[in-house]
């Protein structure tokens, strides 16, 4: 026989009503922290406005308010009538630079047209040399210099400084300082200098400190920083994107400052 239920039994608290022990709020303060900071970490990572766009095929930094992309033989023929028409109400490409030579003597196969289409359809355009630490620096200037017209409003020059052929660093300082100061004496406006953030650091960081720099970075957030410490023009930030009139990917690239130093640079 069951015994009968005294008043204390019937009114016992279940154990969830009780008084968590302080070991039981530290636990959920702890949770409360880290839900907070995984809060905090998620919202900082979109201080970029990582948006995406069909039409690119990725999502697209809104928070600048200039996009372009870079391209060379390896993106074919391209339709660049497709390419201009492409402007999205979110987001159109305002500039292409188009890769032009290569060391002393190569010229990139699809330049010419590249460079004349690009004009002749009103789209900001600009050119690169893929930098070979091999070869004289003198001999890359030329071969660039008598491939490339700029015309007004067209963006400086960039050197590409991508590979280091196994040459000592100082060696590569001093013909990358000879390309820059030779260029920027033949066209009259300073050159970019393109560079991931291995090679910025290893080349560029106390040694060209006063030129505007490219930097490849395909991390959504780790070139906040760097920008703040160099004199940061574009950010390339994806090499996997789509564009109107070119087949394949296609490397995207921002314009990291105001319209206003938009429209003052190439002038």
């Amino acid at each position: 026989m069951a015994k009968k239920k005294t008043q204390s039994s019937r009114l016992a608290k279940p154990d969830y009503l009780k008084p968590l022990p302080a070991k039981g709020w530290a636990i959920i303060a702890g949770v409360v922290l880290i839900i907070g900071a995984l809060i905090w970490w998620r919202d900082s990572k979109d201080e970029n406005q990582w948006t995406y766009i069909s039409k690119a095929g990725i999502k697209l930094p809104l928070k600048y308010a200039i996009h372009g992309i870079d391209v060379s033989h390896h993106n074919a023929k391209i339709n660049w009538d497709k390419l201009k028409e492409s402007r999205t109400d979110e987001v159109g490409i305002d500039f292409v630079y188009i890769k032009a030579t290569e060391g002393a003597t190569h010229l990139d196969k699809q330049f010419q047209r590249n460079w004349k289409e690009a004009r002749r359809t009103g789209m900001k355009r600009g050119a690169y040399h893929f930098y070979n630490p091999r070869v004289m620096s003198d001999r890359q200037v030329a071969n660039f210099i008598g491939q490339v017209e700029l015309l007004p409003g067209d963006l400086p020059p960039v050197l590409d400084l991508e590979t280091d052929a196994r040459k000592p660093n100082d060696i590569i300082v001093k013909g990358v300082r000879n390309w820059l100061v030779l260029i920027e004496k033949h066209y009259g406006v300073r050159p970019i200098i393109y560079v991931n953030e291995h090679f910025y650091k290893k080349y560029i960081a106390g040694n060209f400190d006063d030129y505007p720099l490219w930097l490849a970075g395909y991390s959504r957030t780790h070139l906040n920083d760097l920008a703040e410490d160099a004199h940061v023009l574009f950010w390339q930030h994806s090499e996997k994107g789509w564009a109107a009139g070119i087949r394949g990917f296609v490397d995207y690239n921002v314009f990291l400052h105001e319209s206003g130093d938009w429209e003052a640079l190439g002038e």
